[in-house]
């Protein structure tokens, strides 16, 4: 196997420091030539050290210029885009326009972006290898068949901390009860969203953008053991599913590689020990980020990049004390009332995102003050 030279952006968070785990396992097919933190110097010197990256290319705080120039590197073969938020949007352009191999693990840019980023992926000739566990088990049963085959795609939600919990008995749960996952040690963006169930919501749309199946025919399902994580039924009857113990090394692994798999095993099933798998449809009164997802990826245009937009505010606020979990949706759904603008280049998604993070920030004002007088 030809050596293949790394980017890994973000890498001092879960997915980034899971990836550079995975490299150090297999250097003679993995190379490490860029990195960037947006905090942790230490352990960024740490990795720079390990990996024998110059200082020039261990980027700290990172500017999005930067990220854009890391990567596209000309000795750049794949790049990781394990960047939390929307500030993930310039690797994924950057990557897809310079004709790369994309690692992705940055929804937000996918979702709030997805016009621009599919012609950033026409014009390049880019490709996109998702990281998200369920987008990486829909692109492994796709394999089995082609795209007009498909009846629909499935997705698996693990519940959260909160899954049976009713609308009522969630209006009061704190900061660490949310961040305590079952199953998936994730950052703390991205664990709120998976509590919310908007996590799932934005994978909905994601799903939608890297496979061109419409909304209609793509589904969420609870499956709290989380080994299944994605399925696709064809229009024979046949449905296909990728099962694993929950690591995310394994669609890292994948992304490295496709279409060859790692000769290392991560996730492996014990299956005298699995005892049952169990599904249930999601709550979505007492979880309404999923559905206001469902209605922003259907709006399409510059929705989407609200939705994450106002989201990511409304997290921010939240993890800060400054907003009850329950005010979350509500935030969004306030935020997304209001008319947007088109998407039909990355100035108009940006110009979104920026209006959708001010209409939110003056919704949790507004709130703040009306608590206040309370």
């Amino acid at each position: 196997m030809t050596l293949r030279r790394v980017a890994v952006l973000g890498s001092t968070g879960s997915i980034g420091t899971q990836s550079l785990d995975v490299i150090s396992r297999h250097r003679d097919e993995y190379e490490v030539v860029a990195l960037a933190a947006r905090n942790n110097g230490a352990l960024l010197d740490m990795q720079a050290k390990e990996f024998g990256v110059s200082a020039d290319r261990a980027v700290l705080a990172p500017t999005d210029r930067q990220l854009a120039e890391l990567a596209r590197l000309d000795d750049v073969d794949v790049a990781i885009n394990a960047v939390v938020g929307f500030a993930g949007l310039p690797v994924t352009i950057s990557a897809l326009e310079a004709g790369k191999r994309l690692g992705l693990a940055n929804k937000e840019s996918l979702i709030a972006a997805g016009p621009v980023v599919a012609k950033a992926r026409a014009a390049g000739g880019g490709e996109i290898i998702p990281i998200d566990s369920e987008h990486s088990g829909l692109y492994q049963c796709l394999r089995s068949g082609g795209t007009s085959e498909v009846r629909r795609l499935i997705l698996t939600a693990s519940g959260g901390p909160f899954r049976g919990r009713s609308a009522e008995s969630l209006a009061g749960v704190t900061v660490a009860d949310a961040l305590n996952h079952p199953t998936w040690n994730m950052g703390a963006k991205i664990t709120i969203d998976s509590s919310t169930l908007m996590n799932k919501g934005l994978e909905v749309i994601e799903a939608h953008e890297l496979f061109g199946i419409g909304y209609d025919d793509i589904d969420v399902v609870v499956h709290p053991q989380s080994v299944i994580h994605a399925m696709v039924e064809f229009t024979d009857g046949a449905t296909i599913a990728q099962l694993s113990m929950p690591d995310m090394r394994l669609p890292i692994g994948l992304a490295l590689g496709a279409p060859s798999r790692l000769n290392e095993a991560f996730g492996t099933i014990d299956w005298t020990s699995l005892s049952q798998l169990t599904f249930e449809p999601p709550d979505t009164g007492a979880f309404r980020c999923l559905g206001l997802a469902y209605a922003a990826g259907r709006a399409g245009g510059a929705v989407p990049a609200t939705l994450s937009g106002a989201n990511e505010i409304a997290v921010e606020a939240f993890l800060a004390g400054a907003l009850r979990w329950n005010e979350i949706a509500e935030v969004v759904e306030e935020v997304m009332q209001h008319d947007v603008g088109p998407a039909d280049d990355l100035e108009d998604i940006l110009a979104a995102d920026r209006i959708a993070r001010e209409r939110a920030k003056k919704v949790l004002d507004k709130r703040l003050a009306d608590r206040r007088t309370q």
